[in-house]
């Protein structure tokens, strides 16, 4: 083993279990003082867990560095278990990483709380590996053709795929949360992440000292974005409003009574006017969350869903900023008033006692709704 490989296995060791292991402290941390936040209710399952996920993959790049490092020092690093196991190892690591990007609120909407195309995802990675191993049954010692790592393709296809999830992923998440910069510097991170695994496969581009060079810059590089993300995640969670907290009355046609205390509106009247279309979405989800029970507290925003359109639910945000005049810092975004529950279904994030509705107006709402499932939900 050269001593240039030796630094980079053991760096490379060191700095993803630090990493990995200051991620896991900042996940149980944000947990325990945010709990109330995460798990919203006891009707909502889901528990906010892409941090943990984000820990695990590192944790993985320990495991590749001790394979890597070991396979240096007792000299089958050439061998052919050995490539299996880096495609194994690779692989689990994408696993991971795709799970986290379940929860992230930015990723694409094929993949956020998208549990059903998560689990045909999950086994396209079983296919890759299944494929990556059968490959190397087929091909043994012939496995390079014109220096190409055959069986090291359809690993790097799929961390081209992940790649491309992550940077987009990444690149909105932080451009959302103000930070362009870091936003822009994360799309050049993911593009090294991609470029350094390149000589994995061809190994015509496998110079020792730049390869190195650029895995260990561009891992890194991602450790220090996840650090910057949970951070940021932190500073996001402080500044959400409890569900607990936020009181909506619905006073008549048009106009509403909020009351957020952390965002300091206190009993501010909204007066939606014309805008009726927002007005009585809003009440739509308030009869539901109120009277509702189980599924029947969501609505479904889709073309095919009572909603048609998550542009309804952002400008009923926009409108309640627009019309109260709220300072920055006290703007509302989608997710302090609704939350997400997978496969198109939002609700209002507020507890039912919270939420009071004029009786004329409710009566009056029900007899005219096109939709007849307001009237058993009332009953």
């Amino acid at each position: 083993m050269t001593s240039v490989a030796q630094f980079h296995n053991l760096a490379h060791i060191f700095i993803s279990f630090v990493g990995a292991i200051l991620l896991l402290a900042i996940y149980s941390n944000i947990r325990k003082r945010f709990r109330q936040i995460l798990e919203e209710d006891e009707s909502q399952k889901r528990v906010d867990s892409g941090l943990l996920y984000l820990s695990l993959a590192m944790f993985v790049w320990v495991g590749s560095g001790i394979w890597a490092y070991t396979s240096k020092r007792f000299g089958f690093s050439d061998t052919m278990a050995y490539q299996i196991g880096v495609n194994l190892l690779s692989i689990v690591n994408n696993l991971f990483l795709l799970m986290a990007l379940f929860y992230f609120y930015y990723a694409p909407k094929f993949i956020y709380n998208n549990t059903k195309n998560i689990k045909i995802i999950i086994g396209i990675i079983i296919a890759v590996a299944s494929v990556t191993l059968i490959m190397t049954g087929v091909f043994g010692k012939n496995n390079i053709y014109n220096n190409v790592r055959l069986n090291a393709v359809p690993d790097l296809i799929l961390s081209g795929f992940l790649c491309f999830l992550m940077l987009i992923s990444f690149y909105k998440t932080f451009l959302h949360r103000g930070l362009k910069l870091v936003a822009m510097i994360s799309v050049v991170i993911m593009v090294l992440i991609f470029v350094s695994q390149l000589p994995e496969v061809f190994l015509s581009f496998n110079d020792e000292f730049a390869t190195l060079l650029i895995k260990i810059i561009a891992k890194t590089s991602l450790i220090s974005l996840f650090l910057v993300l949970a951070t940021s995640w932190v500073i996001q969670l402080a500044n959400t409003p409890r569900p607990n907290e936020m009181r909506l009355k619905f006073l008549d046609w048009s106009l509403i009574q909020l009351s957020i205390p952390s965002k300091n509106i206190n009993n501010a009247q909204v007066d939606f006017g014309s805008k009726t279309t927002q007005y009585k979405n809003l009440l739509k989800f308030a009869i539901r969350r109120e009277y509702g029970n189980g599924d029947l507290q969501s609505i479904l925003v889709s073309s095919a869903g009572e909603i048609k359109n998550q542009t309804y639910l952002t400008r009923i945000i926009e409108n309640i900023n627009e019309i109260l005049q709220l300072e920055a810092h006290q703007q509302l975004e989608r997710r302090d008033l609704f939350t997400f529950l997978g496969e198109g279904k939002y609700r209002l994030r507020m507890i039912p006692e919270n939420i009071t509705i004029d009786e004329g107006l409710l009566h009056e709402f029900v007899q005219v709704a096109e939709n007849e499932e307001y009237k058993s939900i009332c009953n």
